[in-house]
């Protein structure tokens, strides 16, 4: 970890290691690099997944797909973790995590909730 204006900031390895670590630790908190690294790796991992479809001559097999839809499944818990210590870590309640609830506009408004800085 290295510092950054007074506040701890983590390396792309260190946040996904936070993030499995973690698992299923809804206390505590997660700073802003740690919960934006977990949401890179698990969107470029579920990303890659997907794109393994396989092309045949009688249509595409959704390989990839289902793959992906595993491993959305499987990180969802540790996904909902870290975003609860990021929300706690800025001050928010982790009720707002039903903003996501909204298409759209509930995303925008949790990319903001998420982006702010710690609070004390």
């Amino acid at each position: 970890m290295t510092q950054a204006a007074g506040h701890p900031t983590m390396s792309f390895g260190d946040a996904i290691l936070a993030g499995f670590r973690q698992y299923a630790e809804f206390g505590g908190r997660a700073g802003v690099a740690e919960f934006w690294w977990f949401i890179l790796f698990v969107t470029l991992v579920t990303s890659g997944l997907g794109a393994l479809n396989v092309a045949t001559p009688n249509g595409v097999i959704g390989v990839g797909s289902s793959l992906a839809s595993l491993w959305v499944i499987g990180t969802m818990i540790p996904t909902l973790a870290v975003g609860v210590r990021r929300l706690r870590d800025a001050g928010r309640r982790w009720t707002e995590l039903f903003w996501l609830l909204i298409p759209i506009a509930g995303l925008i408004v949790m990319a903001i909730r998420m982006s702010e800085p710690s609070k004390p």
